[in-house]
């Protein structure tokens, strides 16, 4: 069994498991087939959720947050580039089931992340939002993220071309070092 830990009223972070995976994927296809959130247009199999949120590497986590018993959602930490010089940067994203949003759970999961971003002794932490995905927009800039690009008309979905946008921070680690 993985880690759990509590924050805030009522929202446990569980560190994703098989148990979780049904939930998670059905939480993501809903992004996939109803918004612009994902870039994803068909929906995701199990397997290949598995291997979005269960990487096997210790330092890039996936998380499920549980709230009175019932998952509300998930939030992940992944290798932002796959070469060594960015190796103290992740990516973060966070999926809400869509009754779990504007309650405060995605400030609350973003923080948490950051915790454990730190902790591992992550320097940088990006997100990538599209453009139409305003909530998330906020929710990172509230949160001290700077926009850091823009790629206009990157993606098609629903017959539209969208931007995306990456947001970035830069966390002080745990243990902090000068090197």
């Amino acid at each position: 069994m993985g880690e759990s830990e509590t924050i805030g009223v009522g929202l446990l972070f569980e560190e994703m498991t098989e148990e979780h995976l049904a939930g998670v994927l059905d939480i993501y296809n809903y992004y996939v087939l109803n918004t612009t959130v994902s870039f994803h247009t068909e929906p995701l199999t199990l397997d290949e959720m598995r291997q979005s949120v269960l990487s096997g590497d210790p330092r890039f986590k996936s998380y499920a947050i549980m709230q009175a018993g019932s998952l509300a959602g998930y939030v992940l930490i992944t290798r932002h580039k796959n070469k060594q010089a960015y190796d103290t940067s992740g990516e973060i994203s966070i999926y809400l089931s869509p009754d779990s949003g504007g309650r405060g759970i995605g400030g609350q999961a973003l923080m948490f992340i950051e915790q454990k971003a730190a902790a591992l002794q992550f320097h940088a932490l990006v997100a990538t939002v599209c453009s139409d995905n305003e909530p998330s927009r906020r929710l990172f800039i509230r949160h001290g993220y700077e926009q850091s690009a823009l790629f206009r008309q990157i993606g098609r979905k629903f017959g539209r071309w969208l931007d995306i946008a990456s947001y970035q921070k830069i966390i002080v680690p745990a243990d902090h070092s000068n090197s």
